[in-house]
Parts: C-alpha cells; sequence; structure tokens
C-alpha cells in the first residue's frame, strides 16, 4: 500500500515537473504522438538554421560594410554587439557601425576635398599652383574679369566652395555645364595675375624646382628644365606653349597639357620668374647642330638654307654673293 502510494506520489510529481517544463511525459508540448514530438523537434532545428543563416547574412552585411568604408573589422565582435531578444525570440545584429568612432563621418565631411585643390589635382592640370582663397575673395584681384563670362557670380561661388541659397532657383543640367566651364576659366584668368605675385611666384617656383613642367627636347639644351607661358593674355586665341630658358625658344608641352588655354598663365611669368631668380638662367648652348652631306658640311650659300629664318645669316650671305658677282666683273 505504502508503495503503491509512493509510485503515485512520484507520478504525479514527476507530472508536475513535466507540467512546468511545457511536457507531459509522453511527448513534447502535450502531446502524445512521437511524430508530432519529432516534428516540433525539426521545427524547432529549422528555426534554428532559419536564425544561424540571417546572422550570417547580417555578418556578412557588416564585413562589406568595413571593407567599403576601410574600417578593420574586429577579430572578436564583444557579446554586447548582439541585440536582446525581441518579442519573436530571434537575435539580431546590433549595428556596431555605432561602435565606430563617432566622429568618423565627421571627420569624412570636414576632409572633403575643396574645388581648388580638387581642379589642381586633376589629369592634366599639373601646370597649375593652388590660388589662395583670400587672393580669390579679394574683389580687386578680380577687377574686369566679370565681362569676359557668363554666370561670373555661379562661377565664382563655384571656386569658393559657396552653396546656393535655398531660395535660389537650381539650374538646369546644361547651364551647370556652363557654370562650369566658367568656373575652370575665371580660375585660369585668376591664375594669370597670381603667379606674377610672391606668394604664387613661389608656389611656381616649387613646381619648376621638381620639373612639374618638363624639360626642353632641343638636344644640346641637355634637358633644362622649362616654364609655362602663353601667346596671348586673352583666352581662347592660343594652347599653353613652353619657354626654355637656355635656348629661349618655345616649344609644345606634353599631350596632357596641350589643350590648356596659354591665358591661364599669361605672357609675363616666365620671363619676369627669371628676372626675379636670375640664379636660374642657364648659359646658353655652346653647340649647334650642322648638317652635314656625306660628312661634309652644306655651303651656307647653297639653297638648303634659302628659307632660313636667321636674318643675320642671310644678310652675310647676300653680302657674299654681291662680292663674288663684283670679283667677276
Amino acid at each position: 500500500m505504502n508503495n503503491s502510494s509512493s509510485n503515485n506520489n512520484n507520478t504525479s510529481g514527476l507530472q508536475h515537473r513535466f507540467a512546468l517544463l511545457g511536457l507531459d511525459g509522453k511527448g513534447r508540448n502535450g502531446s502524445n504522438n512521437p511524430r508530432s514530438s519529432s516534428a516540433a523537434v525539426s521545427s524547432s532545428n529549422a528555426n534554428n538554421s532559419n536564425e544561424q543563416r540571417q546572422q550570417q547574412q547580417q555578418q556578412d552585411n557588416l564585413t562589406s560594410y568595413y571593407n567599403s568604408r576601410g574600417i578593420q573589422q574586429p577579430a572578436h565582435p564583444r557579446q554586447e554587439s548582439q541585440s536582446l531578444t525581441t518579442d519573436r525570440g530571434k537575435y539580431a545584429y546590433y549595428d556596431i557601425r555605432n561602435e565606430a568612432d563617432p566622429s568618423s563621418d565627421a571627420s569624412a565631411s570636414d576632409e572633403e576635398e575643396c574645388w581648388i585643390p580638387w581642379f589642381c589635382s586633376l589629369r592634366g592640370n599639373e601646370f597649375f599652383c593652388e590660388v589662395d582663397e583670400d587672393y580669390v575673395q579679394d574683389e580687386f584681384n578680380l577687377t574686369g574679369l566679370h565681362t569676359l563670362m557668363p554666370y561670373y557670380d555661379n562661377a565664382l561661388d563655384m571656386i569658393l566652395d559657396i552653396e546656393p541659397e535655398e531660395k535660389e532657383r537650381p539650374l538646369s543640367e546644361e547651364k551647370q555645364e556652363i557654370v562650369e566651364y566658367a568656373a575652370e576659366m575665371l580660375y585660369g584668368l585668376i591664375h594669370a595675375r597670381y603667379i606674377v605675385t610672391s606668394r604664387g611666384m613661389h608656389a611656381m617656383y616649387e613646381k619648376y624646382r621638381n620639373g612639374a613642367f618638363g624639360r626642353c627636347p632641343r638636344v644640346f639644351c641637355e634637358g633644362q628644365m622649362v616654364l609655362p607661358v602663353g601667346l596671348s593674355d586673352l583666352p581662347r586665341n592660343y594652347t599653353v606653349k613652353v619657354f626654355c630658358p637656355r635656348c629661349h625658344e618655345l616649344y609644345v608641352p606634353k599631350t596632357r597639357q596641350a589643350s590648356i588655354d596659354g591665358a591661364y598663365f599669361g605672357t609675363t611669368f616666365p620671363h619676369l620668374f627669371l628676372m626675379t631668380h636670375p640664379e636660374l638662367i642657364p648659359p646658353r648652348p655652346n653647340q649647334n647642330y650642322l648638317p652635314r652631306v656625306y660628312g661634309f658640311k652644306i655651303n651656307e650659300s647653297s639653297l638648303y638654307y634659302r628659307h632660313r629664318e636667321d636674318p643675320e645669316l642671310a644678310e652675310a650671305n647676300r653680302q657674299r654673293r654681291n662680292r663674288r658677282l663684283e670679283g667677276r666683273k
């Protein structure tokens, strides 16, 4: 009797424990059918598998974010990188971008490149130096430039990175392209005035020392560094040329710079630059090329030199021919 009562107490105690766990001792979730129990287990496994796939996908998204921003991903993420359990019992990754440096976005916006450094860093604009913004902001330095281009105010605002006011109507795409071209022209004409000042000449001096303008292609100039020069002070007339201080000749620069307007450097800069830095004036070349035929020099009175542009040599040849004619008489 005591054994049966004891068995009944044990059975009731087990049933009470199963009830607390949501089980009935015969199958999970109060089901007597083992198939329903196995189905519940498989459903639970499927949910766990879905959760793992979601977590892996979120982790892959975070890895892609780190790689795109150049941020080094932590080797061992902290346990707090996951959020607390939601109402549905699922886990979702906490956006650990918030755990990165909170000032990263602000610093990135602060370090956004301004228009002047961006323009000077473009491929083909290596001849340009960066004009100080305070020089551009001085209206005296821009006297008369507003008559040379359309949308002068918009172009100046673009150079100085001044955002348009909200009440202003946005420009159409076609007009925006005109403003961009006007900004390039305006900066070039300001640049031509800036490089003949002391600060601008110092900036060009550094570029000249680094060989940014190229070297003379003449053989006997022995790689003499050249300076940019224009054939006119007005835009849209001639492209930029390079002046050799050794042979005093002009040459066409490399292909990348050959399309730059020569007015962006002006007709004064290279000569004023050499007058300001006389120590940079090289000696004239002591060699000249002499054309030969089978090892013999060509006579200067030959038709080979009839179109020679040297006026002194042309005059000497004319006098020599006159003396020969007088001697024959």
